[in-house]
């Protein structure tokens, strides 16, 4: 990494704020909304998640609900691709197909429209944080469903020690701005 990214990750960093025992006891929330608030972090931010995928064909981001929704369309038009809307379910308006998720406790469940990947379409998949990988792995089922590619994966934030990214798409790299260890 360039020595100027790392200071820019620094910045970054330093607006992303820890709320204990949120959604529930024993999680700690990495709550990227004070970087949302400050234009320059925005900015590094959303540049430096593009960064690894300047010069290659990427045909559209895909941003899973609802962070994802943040950063994926500004992606999209830095990096000239279309965007796709992951939605949890009863959210999208047309044919759409789902697949589900382990969590912690049970199961979820998210969709896309049926028709929002053509195939052969390079994807990048994007959310603002990776934990156990469910929702990034159940979006790469629905990508490989409708004949996409998933090119790799793009998170401000990873806890690495959920080892989520381990159960991606392991040709496609995963692009994370800040590690949690």
């Amino acid at each position: 990494m360039h020595s100027t990214d790392k200071a820019n990750i620094d910045f970054i960093s330093t607006f992303i704020r820890n709320i204990p025992d949120f959604p529930k006891p024993g999680i700690m929330f990495k709550d990227i909304t004070p970087l949302l608030g400050n234009s320059e972090a925005l900015k590094l931010t959303s540049h430096l998640l593009c960064k690894p995928f300047s010069g290659v064909e990427v045909d559209c981001i895909i941003g899973m609900e609802s962070r994802g929704f943040i950063f994926g369309p500004q992606m999209a038009v830095e990096l000239n691709a279309g965007f796709v809307p992951v939605r949890k379910p009863n959210k999208l308006p047309f044919d759409k197909i789902h697949a589900e998720y382990e969590l912690e406790y049970g199961t979820d469940r998210i969709e896309m429209h049926a028709d929002a990947i053509l195939p052969g379409q390079r994807v990048v998949i994007h959310d603002d944080l990776i934990a156990t990988g469910g929702t990034a792995g159940a979006t790469t089922e629905l990508v490989r469903r409708l004949g996409g590619i998933v090119i790799g994966y793009s998170f401000i934030i990873e806890l690495d020690f959920l080892k989520g990214a381990s159960k991606l798409e392991q040709n496609a790299p995963v692009n994370s701005l800040i590690k949690v260890f």
